[in-house]
């Protein structure tokens, strides 16, 4: 490790520790401070970077990220360079914001990412700015000296106090809306659907994933009263759904829950362009490569199969749970081992009744301390009902959870790793799975 690879980890270390980010500490009033004053403050202070490109700006519960992507693959192939901002990382805290030229990735260089903070520290410590303010403010002002003419902004949590929630997109989107996040965001669908409502802005479209009878009153009562056209991509998106689920199956992106989130994508791109370019449709079905998106239904190795998503709320565990069992039911493969961990914060009952029967459980716990111990999880999945975890495996580590796994398995075996992004992000530092800047 070089000079300035030393100094870079030690700084975001410190970035981590002294900034906590809610990836690493949870919903403490360090890393998660609600409000948009400080976030204003110090983009008033850079120039208002956003102003500089077209954004495209994401919320929900799930999807989002897929969703940003699928977007930013498209605008990249039309309008030649998009800049995506998204969230968690996996490997590299620089992850977080990339370039697509149409052919190749870019992030900011270590050097780079160095001198803003050195730049920008008196203003930062001043303002006391969270984690994900900062990232957030960096990210705007990469994008601006990347000159992208666009960009598609994830919202970090909820929406409308979210530090992204500063810009004025040309397109708003909402994906879905699940339990999550509940003690911040609210314990209803409909309250959280309100939060995530709060990126509409007067005047511009708003596509929102789906017509669901508890949430769409709220996006129709926001949308109208800010003058925004609204739509559902559920029933509104600008192809037909044989055509849909026809271009979702040649998606490298995998999971069975993209061809939602193609749909709504695809219907964010009509709002943006009126009618769908041929060039962003031949985008799509290569959008995780291109844009070095990972962590979702990614398969990592063969022989056996290790499988890693990052979903980790009671929506998107019955989705991926589902699609285990459809595969297990089809033959493909004669077992399924899951490596399982959980933040102390989640909700394990969405595991109940929907584990595959027959499945081996290995528990675990990712690097951070917001996880559970392999013992607690296993603690809290009998205590919920859950009786294949009386004689799941207990590993420390999730690098020894995958060593279990494997130390018996065929190679028609499937070994299914998720819970939480900081297991997957363990998982590929054990395999040695790569993602993010090559520096």
């Amino acid at each position: 490790m070089n000079d300035i690879d030393t100094i870079y980890t030690r700084r975001i270390e410190a970035l981590f520790a002294r900034h906590q980010s809610v990836q690493a500490a949870g919903f403490s009033a360090g890393a998660y401070k609600p409000g948009l004053e400080r976030m204003r403050e110090m983009d008033a202070l850079l120039g208002q970077p956003w102003r500089g490109y077209d954004c495209i700006h994401v919320a929900g519960t799930n999807g989002k990220g897929s969703v940003a992507t699928l977007i930013a693959a498209a605008l990249g192939r039309v309008r030649g360079r998009v800049g995506l901002y998204t969230s968690p990382h996996l490997l590299d805290f620089r992850e977080r914001m990339r370039v697509w030229d149409g052919e190749a990735v870019h992030y900011p260089t270590k050097a780079w990412v160095l001198d803003f903070l050195d730049r920008w520290e008196p203003e930062i410590e001043r303002l006391q700015l969270s984690f994900f303010e900062i990232t957030t403010a960096l990210a705007f002002t990469w994008f601006r000296e990347q000159q992208v003419p666009c960009a598609v902004i994830e919202v970090g949590l909820g929406g409308r106090l979210d530090a992204t929630n500063i810009i004025t997109p040309r397109v708003s989107v909402i994906t879905s809306i699940g339990l999550d996040h509940c003690a911040i965001l609210g314990d209803t669908r409909a309250q959280i659907a309100g939060e995530k409502a709060g990126i509409i802005k007067p005047g511009v479209p708003v596509v929102a994933g789906s017509r669901d009878p508890e949430t769409a009153p709220v996006f129709t009562a926001c949308a109208d009263a800010c003058g925004a056209p609204l739509r559902f991509a559920d029933s509104d998106a600008p192809l037909s759904g044989r055509r849909i689920a026809a271009l979702a199956r040649r998606l490298d992106l995998r999971g069975d829950y993209q061809k939602a989130n193609l749909a709504t994508a695809l219907t964010a791109l009509d709002c943006l362009f009126g009618t769908l370019p041929p060039q962003a449709l031949e985008a799509l079905p290569a959008a995780g490569r291109s844009l070095d998106f990972r962590g979702r239904w990614d398969l990592v190795a063969r022989q056996p199969d290790i499988l890693c998503d990052i979903g980790h709320n009671p929506p998107a565990l019955a989705a991926n749970l589902r699609q285990l069992r459809h595969l297990m039911r089809s033959g493909q493969y004669r077992e399924l081992t899951m490596v399982l961990g959980m933040m102390a914060d989640k909700d394990v009952s969405g595991l109940r009744r929907r584990i595959p029967r027959g499945a081996r459980l290995v528990l675990t716990a990712a690097s951070t301390p917001r996880s559970l111990t392999a013992r607690q999880l296993q603690e809290r999945m009998l205590a919920s009902g859950i009786p294949a975890a009386k004689d799941a495996l207990l590993a420390d580590s999730v690098a020894q959870a995958l060593q279990e796994a494997m130390k018996n398995a065929a190679p028609a075996s499937l070994i299914y790793v998720g819970g939480s992004a900081y297991v997957v992000s363990d998982a590929f530092r054990a395999l040695g799975v790569h993602t993010g800047p090559g520096d």
